[in-house]
């Protein structure tokens, strides 16, 4: 054996590549899946937040808005995350009258949530929704527990 060795040899350097491989395989879907859990819990929130605007709108008005000036009425809170430039949700007004109203929560094409289903709350504070956002077997039906996506 020479003693002057220096550097790496092709199998160690391999070895560095296999362990950084199977790292990499595992912390990116593991994040993947974090993005999408946050970007549920945000839709969430911002849905809570453009029923308290819906209802403030209510005390000041005697009446809900109706679903023509759905993004003027909620303002900030018309998609998700209110603050940030990567909106993954829009928030709407899908029905409403003077004394009631639906808000739905519908993912972006481009949104992390695409394709699981959509959000909805009403004016009696009845959540709702379809696909894996939506827990139907839960008593009563409820709005799904986003770790599970």
């Amino acid at each position: 054996m020479n003693s002057n060795q220096q550097g790496f040899t092709l199998i160690e350097m391999m070895i560095v590549l296999v362990i950084i491989a199977i790292l990499a395989s595992i912390a990116v879907p593991n994040y993947q899946g974090y993005l999408r859990r946050s970007a549920c819990e945000d839709a969430k929130g911002t849905l809570i937040g453009a029923a308290n605007v819906m209802e403030r709108f209510r005390a000041q008005n005697n009446t809900y808005p109706t679903v023509a000036n759905s993004a003027a009425a909620l303002g900030a809170y018309a998609a998700s995350p209110v603050d940030g430039e990567a909106k993954q949700t829009d928030i709407a007004i899908t029905a409403s009258n003077a004394n009631s109203y639906t808000l739905t929560a519908t993912p972006r094409v481009t949104g992390r949530l695409n394709g699981l289903g959509t959000l909805t709350i009403t004016s009696a504070g009845v959540r709702g929704g379809t696909g894996q956002l939506f827990n139907a077997a839960a008593v009563p039906p409820t709005w799904a527990n986003c770790g599970g996506l």
